[in-house]
């Protein structure tokens, strides 16, 4: 069987399919470089000193660890200067970085989390990257948090690598989804899986159960009908999976269908949910519907909602079809 590398992958949909101009191909090709590079750290762990805390706080005041230090500077190094680029965002920076006026200035926009699910990174569970591109809106040389706030829906492409027990990329380009792995011995991303569908029903979903007694009703009410069982109104016995990274969590249900929530909290009634619209759930929700998925926040597409600030958060309920209908269905009944 023939290997297809990333960068072939991109050339055919550049030159056969016409569906990713020149510049949008040698970013994708960038960011997977930057990725490569983090997976090397990621692997290497104590090895390499990356474990443990940096001592500092990002701008959502969590702490940070080393390695969310090392692959937000991976990511931002790898990409300021190639010129397909006007300016980066981060989940660990407080605002955009705009691409130094020493180099081209280029028509993209790159949003990222560099190393979703920290917490698991010193207990050597799979963690991941997260990226998300805009077209930049107008001509004009500068740009400013307003040319970012777009709806997700714009996105150009989106993408995540997994590190696991294999590196993985998976990418959409708005037409299918596809997933890459990572071939250490030759250093190129292959891939290896085409068309990746989601199926319309599944029996497992994705929760963080130990703040059960913090949700709204609809959402407690889902949980309760899967936790029923075959004795319940769903007729089907339901399996519970929760790694703790979205990254993670994902990429099981686009493997083999389920349905992942992380509703809105009640010890913080006043934020709409815990997860960055702009950094996980816009590119998440881009890459489960180009997969015949549906994502929303409970009541609406994710896709459409039109954000307000760079950080900004959401409730999030993604996956087969037919189980984030259901606990749409709920939030519209009121639980």
């Amino acid at each position: 069987m023939k290997r297809v590398s990333l960068t072939q992958y991109l050339v055919e949909q550049q030159r056969e399919h016409g569906r990713i101009p020149g510049q949008l191909r040698l970013l994708i090709e960038v960011v997977a470089r930057a990725c490569k590079h983090i997976a090397i750290a990621v692997n290497k762990g104590a090895l390499g000193d990356v474990l443990g805390s940096a001592g500092s706080q990002n701008v959502q005041g969590e702490i940070q660890k080393k390695l969310d230090v090392i692959s937000n500077e991976v990511l931002i190094e790898a990409n300021e200067w190639g010129g397909h680029l006007a300016a980066m965002a981060s989940e660990e920076m407080d605002s955009i970085h705009l691409v130094p006026n020493r180099y081209p200035q280029g028509e993209y926009l790159l949003l990222f989390d560099p190393l979703d699910g920290s917490s698991n990174i010193d207990v050597n569970v799979s963690i991941g990257t997260i990226f998300s591109v805009l077209r930049k809106i107008g001509h004009t040389r500068g740009v400013s948090e307003a040319d970012f706030l777009q709806p997700g829906r714009q996105q150009a492409a989106a993408g995540y690598c997994v590190y696991g027990p294999q590196s993985m990329l998976v990418l959409t380009l708005g037409d299918g989804v596809a997933a890459f792995t990572l071939d250490r011995e030759t250093g190129s991303w292959v891939l290896t899986q085409a068309g990746l569908q989601l199926p319309d029903e599944t029996a497992e979903f994705s929760i963080n159960m130990s703040n059960l007694r913090h949700w709204a009703p609809p959402v407690r009410r889902y949980i309760d009908e899967c936790l029923e069982g075959r004795a319940g109104p769903r007729g089907k016995d339901f399996n519970m999976r929760w790694v703790g990274s979205m990254v993670a969590d994902v990429h099981r249900i686009l493997s083999r269908g389920g349905v992942f929530l992380y509703p809105w909290d009640a010890r913080q009634p006043d934020q709409p949910g815990k997860l960055r619209l702009m950094y996980e759930a816009n590119p998440m929700a881009f890459i489960v519907e180009q997969a015949g998925g549906l994502a929303t926040n409970g009541r609406e597409r994710i896709l459409d909602i039109v954000p307000a600030r760079l950080h900004e958060r959401v409730s999030v309920v993604l996956g087969s079809r037919h189980e984030v209908l259901r606990v749409n269905a709920l939030h519209a009944e009121g639980g």
